[in-house]
């Protein structure tokens, strides 16, 4: 059991799936201080136990995955510089949280999912949606800018031309285009996207947790320009992997027409 300072993050944990949920449905899920901080917890507390090998965020309800973050809590939280920047370092950390979270991360995304939300599903390695889902950054219609590592992201994702074109029109892309640029990995029926996410999600738990992880961590190094990535990291994720009884479990395994029985080790 996670202890939270809100009711408005829920975590539950379901064999080797860490499920996240964004609980404030009456806001469409609108990220508040108290949420943010309370999913730095919970991705915390999942990275730490061997038992949760895929972790999954989705929203409360159905009409919203993140619609961005609680504005209703700007005039408190933000009325002076000081209060701001409290806010920032809050937040900050859970978004750098989610960004350096080494064990796979899927968001499951029905409804909205604009600004800030979309920022945190595009911090996933795989995001799959309902046929109803919405994505948007409506930084133009408010007069603002998103900060450089969401829109690194999007520029990854999606490239230049089309990050432009959703950032210059603060347009809701429906999700069968979200699809089709790359900024999402799948679309399904709604009575089914918990489902094939469930599904998809146990496939990934029965692989070798080193294996994954080194997959992400090289990932994430190579978008990265070549005299910034660690090669003493990426030649060490690979030993790891070579030297490790999950390889000799593989190997054994696949001699013996069986499924591996992968531990992390």
């Amino acid at each position: 059991m996670i202890k939270l300072d809100t009711d408005k993050m829920l975590a539950r944990k379901d064999g080797a799936i860490g499920w996240v949920t964004f609980n404030n449905p009456e806001r469409r899920n609108a990220m508040s201080l108290e949420m943010w901080a309370a999913l730095a917890t919970i991705l915390d507390a999942y990275e730490a136990d061997d038992e949760i090998r895929v972790i999954v965020m989705t929203g409360a309800g159905d009409k919203a995955f993140v619609s961005g973050a609680d504005i209703s809590q700007f005039e408190k939280e933000r009325a002076n510089a000081e209060a701001a920047d409290r806010y920032a370092k809050i937040s900050e950390a859970g978004r750098a949280r989610l960004g350096n979270l080494e064990k796979p991360l899927i968001a499951m995304v029905r409804g909205f999912c604009l600004g800030g939300g979309l920022a945190i599903a595009m911090a996933a390695d795989l995001r799959m949606a309902s046929a109803d889902a919405q994505f948007g950054i409506p930084a133009a219609r408010l007069g603002i800018a998103y900060g450089q590592d969401g829109l690194a992201r999007l520029n990854s994702l999606v490239g230049p031309s089309v990050a432009l074109d959703i950032l210059f029109s603060g347009r809701r892309l429906p999700a069968e285009e979200a699809l089709q640029i790359g900024l999402i990995n799948r679309v399904v029926p709604g009575d089914q996207l918990e489902t094939t996410v469930r599904d998809y999600a146990a496939q990934l738990a029965i692989n070798a947790p080193l294996s994954m992880r080194a997959s992400k961590l090289t990932i994430r190094e190579l978008g990265k320009p070549p005299a910034e990535r660690d090669q003493e990291l990426l030649k060490r994720l690979v030993q790891q992997c070579f030297d490790s009884a999950d390889y000799q479990e593989g190997r054994k395994a696949f001699m013996e027409k069986r499924k591996p029985q992968f531990t992390g080790r």
